[in-house]
Protein backbone atom coordinates (compact mmCIF):
# COMPACT_ATOMS: atom_id res chain seq x y z
CA UNK A 1 0.00 0.00 0.00
CA UNK A 2 2.77 2.46 0.95
CA UNK A 3 5.51 1.05 -1.27
CA UNK A 4 7.22 3.85 -3.19
CA UNK A 5 9.68 3.84 -6.09
CA UNK A 6 12.36 6.52 -6.14
CA UNK A 7 15.21 6.68 -8.67
CA UNK A 8 15.29 2.92 -9.12
CA UNK A 9 14.95 2.13 -5.41
CA UNK A 10 11.93 0.52 -3.78
CA UNK A 11 11.11 2.11 -0.43
CA UNK A 12 8.79 0.55 2.17
CA UNK A 13 6.93 3.83 2.43
CA UNK A 14 7.33 7.39 1.07
CA UNK A 15 8.98 8.76 4.23
CA UNK A 16 12.64 9.82 4.27
CA UNK A 17 14.41 11.15 7.35
CA UNK A 18 15.50 14.63 6.30
CA UNK A 19 19.17 15.55 6.37
CA UNK A 20 20.28 17.34 9.50
CA UNK A 21 17.32 16.19 11.58
CA UNK A 22 17.74 12.43 11.38
CA UNK A 23 21.47 12.16 11.98
CA UNK A 24 22.68 8.88 10.49
CA UNK A 25 19.62 6.95 11.62
CA UNK A 26 21.08 5.31 14.69
CA UNK A 27 20.17 8.31 16.82
CA UNK A 28 16.53 7.15 16.66
CA UNK A 29 17.22 3.51 17.56
CA UNK A 30 16.37 4.12 21.27
CA UNK A 31 12.84 5.11 20.17
CA UNK A 32 12.05 2.64 17.36
CA UNK A 33 13.71 0.57 14.65
CA UNK A 34 14.90 3.17 12.10
CA UNK A 35 14.64 0.42 9.47
CA UNK A 36 10.90 1.08 9.30
CA UNK A 37 11.41 4.36 7.44
CA UNK A 38 11.50 4.40 3.65
CA UNK A 39 14.85 6.15 3.46
CA UNK A 40 17.42 8.15 5.39
CA UNK A 41 19.16 11.24 4.07
CA UNK A 42 22.43 11.48 5.95
CA UNK A 43 23.58 14.44 7.92
CA UNK A 44 25.04 16.92 5.44
CA UNK A 45 28.50 15.72 4.42
CA UNK A 46 31.47 17.71 3.17
CA UNK A 47 34.82 16.57 1.81
CA UNK A 48 36.60 17.42 5.06
CA UNK A 49 35.27 17.32 8.63
CA UNK A 50 33.64 20.55 9.83
CA UNK A 51 33.12 21.73 13.43
CA UNK A 52 30.06 23.77 12.53
CA UNK A 53 29.06 27.26 13.58
CA UNK A 54 29.79 28.94 16.90
CA UNK A 55 27.20 30.30 19.30
CA UNK A 56 23.54 29.35 19.52
CA UNK A 57 22.65 26.82 16.83
CA UNK A 58 18.94 26.15 17.37
CA UNK A 59 16.26 28.68 18.29
CA UNK A 60 12.59 27.83 18.71
CA UNK A 61 9.92 29.89 16.95
CA UNK A 62 6.13 29.82 17.53
CA UNK A 63 5.64 27.39 14.63
CA UNK A 64 8.99 25.72 14.06
CA UNK A 65 12.70 26.22 14.64
CA UNK A 66 15.60 28.18 13.25
CA UNK A 67 18.98 26.53 12.92
CA UNK A 68 22.53 27.61 12.21
CA UNK A 69 24.39 24.31 12.52
CA UNK A 70 26.97 25.09 9.85
CA UNK A 71 27.21 21.60 8.35
CA UNK A 72 29.00 20.07 11.33
CA UNK A 73 29.98 16.61 10.11
CA UNK A 74 32.79 14.03 10.23
CA UNK A 75 33.69 14.26 6.53
CA UNK A 76 33.08 11.89 3.63
CA UNK A 77 35.98 9.51 4.36
CA UNK A 78 34.84 8.86 7.94
CA UNK A 79 31.26 8.48 6.74
CA UNK A 80 32.21 5.82 4.21
CA UNK A 81 34.51 3.87 6.51
CA UNK A 82 32.83 4.12 9.90
CA UNK A 83 29.22 5.25 9.61
CA UNK A 84 27.86 3.80 6.37
CA UNK A 85 28.40 0.13 7.38
CA UNK A 86 26.19 0.75 10.44
CA UNK A 87 23.57 2.54 8.37
CA UNK A 88 23.44 -0.41 5.97
CA UNK A 89 22.33 -2.65 8.83
CA UNK A 90 19.11 -0.62 9.05
CA UNK A 91 17.65 -2.12 5.85
CA UNK A 92 16.48 1.13 4.30
CA UNK A 93 17.33 3.32 1.32
CA UNK A 94 20.34 5.52 2.00
CA UNK A 95 20.87 8.98 0.55
CA UNK A 96 24.24 10.65 1.10
CA UNK A 97 23.53 14.34 1.48
CA UNK A 98 26.53 16.08 -0.06
CA UNK A 99 27.55 19.72 0.30
CA UNK A 100 30.66 21.73 -0.45
CA UNK A 101 32.13 25.21 -0.48
CA UNK A 102 33.94 24.89 -3.80
CA UNK A 103 33.38 23.01 -7.04
CA UNK A 104 36.50 20.97 -6.33
CA UNK A 105 35.18 19.90 -2.93
CA UNK A 106 31.94 18.65 -4.48
CA UNK A 107 33.70 16.73 -7.25
CA UNK A 108 36.35 15.07 -5.07
CA UNK A 109 33.71 14.04 -2.52
CA UNK A 110 31.36 12.74 -5.23
CA UNK A 111 34.17 10.64 -6.66
CA UNK A 112 34.96 9.27 -3.19
CA UNK A 113 31.32 8.19 -2.90
CA UNK A 114 31.41 6.32 -6.22
CA UNK A 115 32.38 3.03 -4.60
CA UNK A 116 30.33 3.60 -1.45
CA UNK A 117 27.30 1.43 -0.79
CA UNK A 118 24.75 4.25 -0.98
CA UNK A 119 21.60 4.36 -3.07
CA UNK A 120 21.79 7.96 -4.27
CA UNK A 121 23.26 11.38 -3.55
CA UNK A 122 21.12 14.25 -2.35
CA UNK A 123 23.09 17.21 -3.64
CA UNK A 124 22.86 20.15 -1.26
CA UNK A 125 23.45 23.22 -3.42
CA UNK A 126 22.55 25.72 -0.69
CA UNK A 127 26.18 25.88 0.45
CA UNK A 128 28.05 29.19 0.03
CA UNK A 129 30.56 29.13 -2.85
CA UNK A 130 33.77 30.58 -1.40
CA UNK A 131 35.03 31.35 -4.91
CA UNK A 132 32.02 33.57 -5.59
CA UNK A 133 31.98 35.74 -2.51
CA UNK A 134 29.87 33.32 -0.46
CA UNK A 135 26.83 33.25 -2.74
CA UNK A 136 25.13 29.86 -2.55
CA UNK A 137 25.53 27.50 -5.52
CA UNK A 138 21.77 27.02 -5.75
CA UNK A 139 20.45 30.57 -5.74
CA UNK A 140 20.43 31.07 -9.51
CA UNK A 141 19.50 28.72 -12.33
CA UNK A 142 22.80 29.01 -14.18
CA UNK A 143 24.88 28.19 -11.09
CA UNK A 144 22.56 25.38 -9.99
CA UNK A 145 22.72 23.81 -13.43
CA UNK A 146 26.51 24.13 -13.59
CA UNK A 147 27.22 22.34 -10.30
CA UNK A 148 24.61 19.69 -11.10
CA UNK A 149 26.18 18.95 -14.48
CA UNK A 150 29.68 18.74 -13.04
CA UNK A 151 28.71 16.35 -10.24
CA UNK A 152 26.70 14.21 -12.66
CA UNK A 153 29.74 13.95 -14.88
CA UNK A 154 31.90 12.36 -12.17
CA UNK A 155 29.33 10.50 -10.09
CA UNK A 156 28.20 6.89 -10.57
CA UNK A 157 25.10 7.48 -8.45
CA UNK A 158 21.69 8.94 -9.15
CA UNK A 159 21.59 12.62 -8.15
CA UNK A 160 18.67 14.16 -6.27
CA UNK A 161 19.26 17.93 -6.22
CA UNK A 162 18.01 19.69 -3.08
CA UNK A 163 16.72 23.16 -3.90
CA UNK A 164 16.74 26.32 -1.82
CA UNK A 165 13.60 28.50 -1.66
CA UNK A 166 15.74 31.60 -1.21
CA UNK A 167 16.86 32.26 -4.79
CA UNK A 168 15.31 32.03 -8.24
CA UNK A 169 11.83 30.57 -8.64
CA UNK A 170 12.06 26.92 -7.50
CA UNK A 171 10.22 25.73 -10.61
CA UNK A 172 12.82 27.43 -12.82
CA UNK A 173 15.63 26.04 -10.66
CA UNK A 174 14.11 22.57 -11.00
CA UNK A 175 13.94 22.88 -14.78
CA UNK A 176 17.55 24.09 -14.94
CA UNK A 177 18.75 21.14 -12.86
CA UNK A 178 16.70 18.69 -14.91
CA UNK A 179 18.26 20.05 -18.10
CA UNK A 180 21.70 19.64 -16.51
CA UNK A 181 21.08 15.95 -15.87
CA UNK A 182 19.55 15.77 -12.39
CA UNK A 183 17.74 12.48 -11.81
CA UNK A 184 15.37 14.04 -9.28
CA UNK A 185 14.65 17.15 -7.23
CA UNK A 186 13.99 17.65 -3.53
CA UNK A 187 12.59 20.81 -1.95
CA UNK A 188 12.32 22.94 0.05
CA UNK A 189 15.43 23.60 2.07
CA UNK A 190 15.08 26.09 4.94
CA UNK A 191 13.98 29.69 4.48
CA UNK A 192 16.47 32.38 5.43
CA UNK A 193 15.31 34.14 8.58
CA UNK A 194 16.61 35.83 11.71
CA UNK A 195 15.93 36.34 15.39
CA UNK A 196 16.88 39.15 17.74
CA UNK A 197 17.75 38.92 21.42
CA UNK A 198 16.12 42.22 22.39
CA UNK A 199 17.29 42.07 26.01
CA UNK A 200 20.95 41.86 25.01
CA UNK A 201 20.45 43.95 21.86
CA UNK A 202 22.07 41.49 19.49
CA UNK A 203 21.20 38.90 16.88
CA UNK A 204 20.51 35.48 18.39
CA UNK A 205 22.83 33.76 15.90
CA UNK A 206 26.50 34.55 15.43
CA UNK A 207 25.91 34.44 11.66
CA UNK A 208 22.89 36.76 12.11
CA UNK A 209 20.70 34.81 9.66
CA UNK A 210 19.60 31.20 10.05
CA UNK A 211 17.36 28.62 8.38
CA UNK A 212 13.66 28.51 9.30
CA UNK A 213 11.83 25.17 9.20
CA UNK A 214 8.78 23.55 10.77
CA UNK A 215 4.98 23.61 10.35
CA UNK A 216 4.90 27.36 9.73
CA UNK A 217 6.51 26.94 6.31
CA UNK A 218 4.31 24.02 5.16
CA UNK A 219 1.79 25.99 3.04
CA UNK A 220 4.61 27.76 1.19
CA UNK A 221 6.55 24.53 0.73
CA UNK A 222 3.43 22.82 -0.60
CA UNK A 223 3.00 25.52 -3.24
CA UNK A 224 6.65 25.33 -4.27
CA UNK A 225 6.60 21.53 -4.50
CA UNK A 226 3.53 21.69 -6.74
CA UNK A 227 5.17 24.31 -8.96
CA UNK A 228 8.34 22.21 -9.29
CA UNK A 229 6.47 18.97 -9.90
CA UNK A 230 4.48 20.56 -12.72
CA UNK A 231 7.65 22.01 -14.27
CA UNK A 232 9.72 18.82 -14.61
CA UNK A 233 9.37 15.20 -15.67
CA UNK A 234 11.83 13.82 -13.10
CA UNK A 235 10.68 12.75 -9.59
CA UNK A 236 10.21 15.41 -6.92
CA UNK A 237 10.63 14.79 -3.19
CA UNK A 238 8.67 17.23 -1.06
CA UNK A 239 9.53 18.54 2.39
CA UNK A 240 8.95 21.51 4.64
CA UNK A 241 6.97 21.39 7.88
CA UNK A 242 5.26 18.03 7.40
CA UNK A 243 3.68 16.95 10.70
CA UNK A 244 0.73 14.66 9.87
CA UNK A 245 -0.48 11.96 7.50
CA UNK A 246 -2.70 14.59 5.90
CA UNK A 247 0.35 16.72 5.17
CA UNK A 248 2.03 13.73 3.48
CA UNK A 249 -1.08 13.07 1.41
CA UNK A 250 -1.23 16.73 0.41
CA UNK A 251 2.41 16.66 -0.74
CA UNK A 252 1.74 13.56 -2.82
CA UNK A 253 -1.46 15.04 -4.25
CA UNK A 254 0.51 18.04 -5.55
CA UNK A 255 3.01 15.73 -7.23
CA UNK A 256 5.63 14.57 -4.72
CA UNK A 257 7.02 11.08 -5.31
CA UNK A 258 8.17 10.87 -1.68
CA UNK A 259 8.48 13.18 1.32
CA UNK A 260 11.12 14.07 3.87
CA UNK A 261 10.32 14.47 7.56
CA UNK A 262 12.54 17.01 9.29
CA UNK A 263 11.77 19.33 12.17
CA UNK A 264 9.05 17.12 13.66
CA UNK A 265 11.67 14.46 14.42
CA UNK A 266 13.14 16.93 16.89
CA UNK A 267 9.74 17.80 18.38
CA UNK A 268 8.56 14.19 18.72
CA UNK A 269 11.19 11.46 18.29
CA UNK A 270 8.36 8.93 17.78
CA UNK A 271 6.82 10.85 14.87
CA UNK A 272 7.92 8.46 12.09
CA UNK A 273 6.11 5.33 13.33
CA UNK A 274 3.07 7.48 14.11
CA UNK A 275 3.05 8.92 10.59
CA UNK A 276 3.42 5.50 8.99
CA UNK A 277 0.52 4.09 11.04
CA UNK A 278 -1.68 7.14 10.41
CA UNK A 279 -0.91 7.04 6.70
CA UNK A 280 -1.93 3.39 6.48
CA UNK A 281 -5.15 4.14 8.39
CA UNK A 282 -5.96 7.11 6.14
CA UNK A 283 -5.51 5.08 2.98
CA UNK A 284 -7.64 2.23 4.30
CA UNK A 285 -10.42 4.59 5.36
CA UNK A 286 -10.32 6.42 2.02
CA UNK A 287 -10.05 3.17 0.05
CA UNK A 288 -6.77 4.23 -1.59
CA UNK A 289 -4.89 1.13 -2.76
CA UNK A 290 -1.72 2.89 -3.86
CA UNK A 291 -0.19 6.34 -3.56
CA UNK A 292 0.03 6.38 -7.36
CA UNK A 293 -3.78 6.76 -7.42
CA UNK A 294 -3.58 10.23 -5.88
CA UNK A 295 -0.15 11.47 -6.94
CA UNK A 296 -0.31 14.80 -8.77
CA UNK A 297 -4.11 15.07 -8.82
CA UNK A 298 -4.11 18.70 -7.61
Amino acid sequence: MLKTELLGCTMKNPLIGASGTYGFGGEYAPFYDPGIIGGISSKGLTLNPRPGNTGIRVHETPSGIMNSIGLENPGVKHFIEEILPEMRKMDTVILANLGGHSVEDYLIAAEMLNDADIDMIELNISCPNVASGGMAFGLHCQDAAAITAKVKEVSHHKILVKLSPNGDNPAELAKACEAAGADGISLVNTFQAMAVDVKNRRAVFDNVYAGLSGPGIFPIALRMVRDAARAVKIPVVGMGGIRSAEDIIAMIMVGAQAVEIGTMNLVDPHIVPKLIADLETYMEEENIGSLDEIRGII
